[in-house]
């Protein structure tokens, strides 16, 4: 009994098919992780948001914030204050006259399954604690250099991060 070249092809074909979709999940994490990924990609930028409408509001106010319900009824200012899942209220305290700590749960550890460099951004002044781990998280000599940091580098659970208005 010969094999024919057809079958040859088809075997050939389906393994090639399935060989890409395990490589695929290799390098990309399955969809569960993926998603996690981006709803923390979320949290992040919803942090960010918050940072910046908390820097505007000081420069109309001449003062932070009490809570981030008077933040997000600031007029002209459009923000997410609730996690996209929970929908819990992102956490805020004042820690002085120009520093606060935003925070926030995470599923994961930034980086994300497949270990994907952060977004760097410029730092602003004192955003992390002196000291902290997270202070200047980036593996580029040339990032350091220029003030670039993962602001928003974190781990799993509840994470908070400190920052300093303008």
């Amino acid at each position: 009994m010969s094999i024919s070249p057809r079958s040859i092809v088809l075997g050939a074909s389906g393994t090639a098919v399935v060989a890409a979709v395990v490589v695929g999940l290799v390098l990309l994490g399955n969809p569960a992780q993926e998603r996690e990924r981006r709803i923390d990609d979320r949290r992040a930028a919803d942090l960010h948001g918050i940072a910046a409408a908390i820097d505007l509001y000081r420069a109309r106010h001449g003062r932070l914030p009490a809570s981030l319900d008077d933040l997000a009824a600031e007029p002209g200012l459009t923000i997410s204050t609730r996690d996209p899942t929970s929908s819990e209220l992102y956490g805020y305290r004042t820690l002085d006259d120009g520093r606060y700590e935003v925070c926030a749960t995470f599923a994961a550890e930034s980086g994300g399954p497949t270990g994907s460099p952060p977004i760097l951004q410029r730092s602003c002044q004192g955003c992390h604690a002196p000291g902290s781990p997270l202070a200047n998280r980036v593996d580029d000599p040339g990032a350091e250099r220029l003030g670039l940091r993962d602001l928003w580098a974190h781990g799993s659970g509840r994470q908070c991060f400190q920052m300093r208005t303008r």
